[in-house]
């Protein structure tokens, strides 16, 4: 098997952003929940700049709802593979998808713990 010439320099920085924004088209056209949360995203991160005091706060909130995406994405990319290998049901293929299930859990789970602190903080 021949390797792929690889590109260096501006041309492979264009090839890599180029390939990132149809990873997103893809998640946009194709999961719900990457939708769903994009949407909260749009809603969110704008709060976060009035809720978070402070710089770093505001850098907290905004990057845990960021992680959440992340996460989704890379959730996608997992289940993605499993399905590309097969559509049998396996017990791998199930566990799979169950752990790229719970890290996105998790990421909402500190996004939340985030957002509670740092409103908690403010307001009471």
């Amino acid at each position: 098997m021949m390797n792929k010439p690889s590109r260096t320099g501006v041309t492979h920085v264009l090839d890599a952003y180029s390939y990132s924004l149809k990873g997103l088209r893809a998640a946009w056209r194709h999961e719900v929940a990457f939708r769903q949360e994009t949407a909260l995203a749009a809603v969110l991160i704008p709060l976060a700049l009035w809720l978070g005091t402070s710089a770093s706060e505001r850098a907290i909130l905004i990057a845990s709802v960021v992680m959440v995406i992340v996460v989704e994405l890379l959730n996608s990319a997992i289940e993605a593979i499993v399905d590309r290998i097969s559509t049998e049901l396996h017990p791998l293929s199930g566990q799979a998808k169950d752990l790229g299930s719970a890290a996105v859990m998790l990421s909402m789970l500190l996004c939340l713990g985030c957002w509670a602190i740092i409103a908690a903080q403010r307001f009471l």
